[in-house]
């Protein structure tokens, strides 16, 4: 299946970067482009792109709000933000407007390619250096209390979920666990769906939000040894 993208971004040179290194692969087609967060929006609907490669810095909307808008209208929508390591905040807020990735706008060609057919295939991507400061940022705000949902998760869950907020792919949490690959998305599965999460970076928000882990990614113990819940 070809993987449909509309790359916004105000700045034509970049535009026209990304639509030569996308438009070179077989199963990735350029369908749109647009150059403000408006101008975004509207295509997203016109064109119905599997991915939105957004900027988070554009004229007449940001990408974060042209974000929330897209999603507000298609919830299946799955949208990249390029970024730079010095707009940690935006990256926080576009989490929050449910963006399903993040790539750095110097980040090799291969890696753009890989996180676009991830997004993609319904998968969420952080880079790690991305979540790094992620996570830095999410420790510096309020936290709320823990969804009661978090009480149905049973103790292999919770360590993949532990796992999951440090960012470590599948194939990493197989490893640490010493379980198969199909075995961590099965547990992953569970999780999102007792949740209520739709990909890995909700399921980051979420446990930074409330606190269910700390920044070493243990999650909140009651003073027994065993997680608080």
């Amino acid at each position: 299946m070809t993987i449909r993208v509309l790359v916004a971004d105000d700045q034509s040179m970049v535009r026209a970067g990304f639509r030569m290194l996308l438009s070179g692969e077989q199963d990735i087609e350029v369908v749109a482009e647009a150059s403000n967060g408006l101008e975004a929006v509207d295509k997203a609907a016109r064109f119905n792109p599997t991915v939105v490669l957004m900027d988070i810095r554009m004229p007449e909307l940001d990408g974060i709000q042209a974000t929330r808008r897209i999603l507000a209208a298609d919830n299946a929508a799955r949208i990249l933000i390029l970024t730079t390591f010095d707009l940690d905040e935006y990256v926080y807020e576009a989490l929050r407007a449910g963006a399903s990735g993040f790539v750095l706008k110097d980040d090799p060609p291969e890696q753009l390619l890989a996180a676009v057919r991830t997004v993609a295939g319904g998968d969420a991507l952080l880079s790690p250096a991305v979540t790094k400061r992620v996570i830095k940022q999410f420790t510096r705000i309020p936290q709320s209390a823990p969804p009661k949902q978090f009480e149905d998760l049973t103790e292999r869950e919770l360590d993949v979920f532990r796992l999951i907020a440090r960012g470590q792919s599948n194939a990493e949490i197989g490893r640490e666990l010493y379980i198969s690959d199909t075995t961590v998305k099965t547990h992953i599965t569970h999780i999102f769906q007792k949740l209520d999460l739709r990909d890995r970076v909700q399921a980051v928000v979420l446990a930074y939000q409330t606190g269910l882990f700390n920044t070493d990614g243990r999650p909140p113990s009651n003073g027994d040894g065993r997680p608080t819940r």
